[in-house]
């Protein structure tokens, strides 16, 4: 607990009542994002899979036909994705409030580049859909729109994660410099793989089940594609993106910090692939058996996926809870010693006792500059986080030098209080020599 206190930033947090309790909350956080991201995955998947097909209908025409089918279900997905999106992040703004607006603001203007990115890909899939004939003469032009579509699409996701990633480690919150930075934290790529490999086994199901319906007028539409050539073609993408999520997962685990892992972590996620096996034989079974038998299993298959889903991201919140929780009991441990001093204050008023009249002239700059950066954690002659004025001012006593170096590279003295975090950069050489001058004076 001590070494997380002398890395980690304790803000306050926010002493207002859960609208339900928390339990229920939790719940509708890792049901309704399971949701949320399915549809993110067949509208991710979707678009990759429509530009593929209108790629190769370049050459055999019949894929030119089943892209324009599949693009039919992007907006749509892309519809259902948005608005079952809305709980989750309603959610998880309730429970893990200054973790998530702190990654917010670190991440800084790409975070808030979702909207308008979000804005151009939905945009890009509806003109893409409603220009088919308008452009039939102008393939390259039509491929572009999709293709812009998709990048944007990759994007979204990989901002998303990267910032619901650094909510996960306040220990970064102090060294992350902006989007770039919080990117490269070592889980992020991992993760991200393991998110595009999910997108396409769930659009290949989906595809599986969408073409092989009864009442689709398969016929219709294809003379040389059969629907078992889809449905094929359809499970053996879902089998190979599935084998690459066992590839990744071990990956993402590895580069996952430890400080989350726990039994019931691992027991969830390998319950999870074990379950994940019996489909993967079932699949494998109707890729090579009789093209009669390729329906044989499939509602099997799409149970034990599902349940697979289910498991996962329920680890994907035990993480979240194994990582912050020591966190939140010393921030709630810091909360609540605010309110109630906060309560004492407002009951028993007193006059602010730190010297720092405009009179004193040479040292008034060094009480600004104290009184911005320093007050949140000392005080006059009382312990707030670290030590008082005066014990610094007899500490450094006569040794000016000394303490600017320790204002601007702290070490860890105190077994009872956090680590004081480095000043660097943020202040100038001027106002290191104008602080520690007033530190100096205070007795």
């Amino acid at each position: 607990m001590l070494l997380l206190q002398s890395k980690v930033p304790l803000p306050h947090d926010i002493p207002l009542p859960l609208p339900i309790p928390e339990p229920v909350l939790v719940v509708v956080l890792v049901v309704s994002f399971l949701v949320h991201i399915v549809f993110v995955n067949m509208m991710l998947g979707g678009s990759l899979l429509t530009l593929w097909c209108q790629i190769k209908g370049r050459k055999e025409k019949e894929y030119d036909e089943l892209a324009h089918e599949i693009a039919k279900t992007i907006t749509v997905n892309k519809s259902l994705a948005v608005v079952m999106g809305v709980a989750p992040l309603l959610t998880i703004n309730a429970l893990y409030t200054v973790y998530f607006y702190t990654a917010n603001s670190l991440t800084g203007l790409m975070w808030i580049a979702i909207i308008p990115l979000v804005t151009v890909a939905f945009l890009l899939t509806y003109l893409h859909k409603y220009t088919w004939n308008i452009l039939e003469n102008n393939k390259p032009l039509h491929m572009t729109i999709i293709a812009v579509a998709c990048v944007i699409f990759l994007i979204i996701p990989l901002v998303f994660l990267t910032n619901i990633n650094l909510m996960l480690f306040p220990e970064k919150w102090g060294t992350v410099k902006g989007f770039m930075s919080a990117l490269a934290l070592p889980n992020v790529f991992p993760r991200y793989l393991h998110f595009i490999f999910a997108s396409l086994a769930v659009t290949g199901l989906f595809l599986f089940w969408y073409i092989g319906r009864k009442n689709y007028p398969f016929e219709e539409k294809f003379k040389t594609l059969t629907r078992y050539d889809i449905k094929k073609k359809c499970y053996s993408l879902v089998l190979a993106a599935s084998a690459a999520q066992f590839l990744i997962g071990p990956v993402v685990l590895l580069t996952l910090p430890s400080k989350g892992m726990g039994w019931n972590l691992l027991l969830i996620i390998f319950s999870g692939a074990l379950i994940a096996v019996p489909a993967m034989y079932w699949i494998y079974k109707a890729i090579t058996g009789r093209p009669e038998d390729i329906n044989q299993n499939f509602w099997k298959v799409a149970v034990c996926l599902t349940i697979t889903v289910v498991f996962m991201g329920s680890g994907r919140h035990v993480y979240r809870a194994n990582s912050l929780n020591p966190h939140r009991e010393m921030m709630a441990e810091k909360t609540a010693a605010f309110v109630k001093a906060s309560e004492e204050a407002r009951k028993n008023p007193v006059e602010e006792e730190l010297e720092v009249e405009e009179s004193l002239g040479e040292v008034a700059k060094g009480a600004a500059i104290f009184k911005q950066n320093c007050s949140a954690c000392h005080s006059k002659d009382l312990k707030v986080v670290g030590p008082p004025i005066i014990e610094m001012a007899t500490i450094y006593k006569g040794n000016e030098a000394g303490l600017k170096g320790w204002i601007k590279s702290p070490g860890k003295k105190r077994a009872d209080a956090p680590q004081m975090p480095a000043f660097g950069d943020k202040l100038s050489e001027d106002d290191l020599t104008e602080l520690s001058k007033y530190i100096l004076t205070i007795k």
